[in-house]
């Protein structure tokens, strides 16, 4: 569901740049780096690159990707 929000014009611009040189939209661009932020303040430990390589692979084809599984939860 779409809602309307205020940003920051500057990062607008920046997405709105990004969106151009990844063939995507402005939302899909801004979704992008909010899912990226979340995951990496939810995983300190992980990459940076590493969650977004993830996260754009799996809007690629979803059908190939599967959930992480922590190796604590696994052994638990």
């Amino acid at each position: 569901m779409d809602k309307p929000v205020n940003i920051h014009d500057g990062l607008y611009s920046q997405a709105k740049d990004y969106a151009v040189a990844e063939r995507q939209t402005i939302a899909e661009q801004i979704n992008l780096w909010a899912m990226v932020g979340k995951a990496g303040l939810d995983n300190p430990d992980l990459p940076t690159a590493f969650v977004r390589d993830l996260i754009v692979a799996r809007r690629q084809n979803s059908e190939l990707a599967s959930p992480f599984v922590p190796a604590a939860k696994v052994r638990a």
